[in-house]
């Protein structure tokens, strides 16, 4: 074999030894880029949601008055706010709870803290009270009447929020004297105080609330 052929056969030998390696070379790149998102994806953690919800209270606030009020100190005026808040769980439970502070939130949640130290249990027949009843606190006074069902709760302002959240649904009430919320709120709450439930009655009688009834 001659010189020149041994070159020619050299020079295919490398040629292809080259394109092997190049051939090698981009596949190896080609599948480094296809593992790459696949890594990404791995890396990913899944957030978890740890936050728990929490219960809905039974109890329920109405905010009735926010007035600002005015101290007279020695070095000037002292200026607050007064709350008036009624609580209730519509379940035959009310409150009312009246607190100052020198910010409306604070003295709102004053209020809330205040309406449930003060609770009472209304008696409830058939969605109304049991009687009729008059009450006054300070220089206002609320008469209640029952109702019958379908008439809906026949108040306004202060009344018909400790109504409401007291549970009761068909009531009749009248607001005489003074227009005051605070007091028309206390009057309601003290005519609720004093209401008689027919099983107390029945017993002091000696008799069963349908006797009573009937």
């Amino acid at each position: 074999m001659t010189e020149e052929n041994k070159e020619v056969e050299v020079v295919e030998e490398v040629t292809a030894e080259t394109t092997v390696e190049t051939t090698v070379e981009t596949t190896v790149e080609t599948t480094e880029e296809a593992d790459r998102p696949a890594r990404r994806s791995r890396s990913r953690k899944k957030r978890i949601d740890t936050k728990e919800e929490k219960p809905e209270s039974e109890w329920k606030e109405q905010v009735v008055q926010i007035s600002r009020v005015t101290k007279v100190v020695k070095g000037g005026k002292k200026l607050s706010f007064r709350a008036i808040v009624i609580v209730g769980n519509k379940k035959g439970q009310v409150g009312v709870g009246c607190a100052k502070a020198a910010e409306v939130i604070i003295a709102i949640q004053k209020a809330i803290v205040e309406g449930r130290k003060n609770l009472i249990t209304v008696p409830i027949f058939k969605t109304t009270i049991p009687h009729p009843i008059t009450a006054s606190s300070g220089a206002g006074s609320v008469m209640l009447r029952p109702a019958s069902q379908g008439t809906g709760i026949i108040a306004g302002g202060a009344v018909r929020s400790v109504l409401e959240l007291a549970g009761i649904e068909n009531i009749l009430s009248k607001s005489l004297g003074s227009n005051s919320p605070l007091n028309a709120a206390n009057a309601t709450l003290q005519a609720l105080r004093e209401l008689t439930p027919f099983a107390d009655v029945a017993r002091k009688r000696g008799l069963t609330i349908a006797e009573l009834l009937n």
